[in-house]
């Protein structure tokens, strides 16, 4: 088999799904996972992931209402911005606006979902796709250096065609993001200043910062709640 029908094979397979492999390892990448990102040193290194979830939130809602995604930026110290162009008020922009801190938590809870349900090899080939395209409207050197280095993983985890080592590892970045959020959440309650998406959500609409706060909140708790639901069989089954 040649390299591109080995490619189209694996592609397939990864539209297919896969049967999700009953293995111990599976529930230790999602609970180290966890436990990583709550760690201060630790979490250093991973927390990129979920600022550039956070920024491409920002543009792939901007997309969805009719905004143009011109650019996004991630920074060393895990701070970033998304250049969208449009209306300067309205639905469009505040939805655009509000996407950010949620996004890593429904993105994190639909990873563990799609994994832990045998998709994990679909996971991996749509995060490739979406993080070339993100390449391409990268501003800085750093955040290309960040995506090459996500693209660079993500390859060849799937290239590497192991259904067990691909669960394990799209089920346990779905950790991070959902840990990660509401780490990010606390941050911006705790110490947002006027720049914080929820202060520019309350100088363009009628709301209040703290309002505003509340619905990340639900949303964020709801992806948390939903990303339980695969993980209990998980557990069951290591336990049983």
């Amino acid at each position: 088999m040649d390299f591109w029908e080995e490619f189209v094979d694996r592609l397939s397979t990864s539209f297919s799904g896969a049967p999700v492999p009953e293995s111990p390892w599976l529930l230790t990448g999602i609970l180290a996972a966890a436990v990583i990102v709550l760690v201060p040193v630790l979490w250093i290194h991973l927390r990129q992931i979920v600022t550039v979830v956070h920024e491409l939130g920002h543009a792939t809602v901007g997309v969805l209402c009719g905004r143009r995604f011109t650019g996004f930026v991630i920074n060393a110290d895990m701070s970033g911005h998304t250049l969208t162009t449009g209306k300067p008020r309205g639905i469009g922009l505040t939805l655009t606006m509000f996407a950010g801190y949620p996004m890593p938590a429904i993105i994190g809870a639909a990873m563990l979902f799609a994994a832990l349900n045998g998709r994990a090899g679909l996971v991996l080939v749509v995060a490739f796709v979406l993080m070339l395209v993100a390449l391409v409207r990268s501003k800085s050197g750093y955040t290309v250096l960040v995506l090459v280095a996500l693209i660079v993983g993500t390859g060849a985890v799937w290239w590497l065609n192991d259904p067990e080592l691909s669960a394990t590892i799209v089920s346990a970045a779905g950790m991070v993001l959902l840990v990660g959020a509401w780490r990010q959440f606390f941050a911006v309650v705790s110490k947002g200043g006027s720049q914080s998406d929820p202060a520019q959500l309350a100088r363009i609409t009628h709301l209040p910062a703290f309002i505003w706060n509340l619905f990340m909140l639900a949303l964020i708790g709801f992806a948390t709640w939903w990303a339980a639901d695969p993980i209990v069989p998980v557990i069951r089954g290591v336990l049983s």
